[in-house]
């Protein structure tokens, strides 16, 4: 009886990492489809961002970062960052409409970054292609919805806006943390499948805390500040 390999497959080699890319029709078909529909309701000359969003999440789900996050914790969390703090602002620009209040939408995010990064849920994407989908479409999902409110000024209140990415921020860095600076490896995937990276498990988890640390704390902050100083325009003017 065969045990069920992971959706990017078995983990990788150093040698043999060139070549595994992620040739999957069915996502380079839902990929192509959804961007495709996404840009056609973009107006002409405000495309180029929403188009690099989603050439960054197929590069981020295509190429053989796919295989290495099956070897490494802190490859998964990497492919996470790409598209929750590079893809998903990027495409958040281009959507069409209002979006709401940021509160809801970073809550979402913070409780399904929270689920998928602890030890039982992040297991069962190695166990389940669904679920592996299931964590990757809520975090990427959640991220745009998040990243939609924050970067319209017209869709909540500055205070909201600052608030909601400062504690996104908060919280982002909390969990980096506390995998980071974690005394024991807690993620068995990877028990076996660092050592040919030249890392232990501890060591491969604290990279992950470290890359979701930093980079979390600083774009979400870098918003929250501008959202400041939208404000403070606006009052500015007010008082004009």
């Amino acid at each position: 009886m065969t045990s069920l390999l992971p959706y990017c497959g078995a983990p990788p080699l150093p040698s043999t990492l060139a070549g595994r890319f992620n040739l999957d029709p069915w996502l380079i078909a839902c990929l192509i489809g959804i961007a495709a529909i996404h840009l056609l309701r973009v107006r002409q000359g405000h495309r180029l961002a929403p188009l690099a969003g989603w050439l960054v999440a197929a590069a981020a789900l295509l190429s053989p970062l796919c295989a290495l996050s099956v070897a490494l914790f802190s490859a998964r969390v990497g492919q996470h960052m790409v598209l929750v703090l590079i893809a998903a602002p990027l495409i958040a620009r281009g959507l069409p409409g209002r979006t709401g209040h940021a509160w809801p939408a970073a809550t979402a995010f913070m409780l399904l970054l929270w689920l998928w990064h602890m030890p039982v849920p992040y297991a069962a994407t190695f166990a389940s292609p669904i679920v592996y989908w299931a964590m990757h479409v809520s975090l990427f999902g959640s991220a745009i919805w998040l990243w939609t409110a924050l970067l319209r000024p017209e869709a909540d209140g500055a205070g909201s806006r600052i608030l909601a990415g400062t504690l996104t921020s908060m919280q982002m860095g909390l969990l980096g943390a506390v995998l980071g600076l974690a005394g024991r490896p807690m993620f068995a995937a990877h028990y076996l499948t660092t050592a040919a990276w030249g890392l232990s498990p501890l060591e491969d988890q604290q990279l992950g805390g470290t890359i979701m640390w930093v980079p979390g704390i600083f774009l979400f902050m870098v918003v929250a500040l501008q959202s400041a100083r939208f404000a403070w325009g606006r009052h500015d003017e007010a008082l004009a």
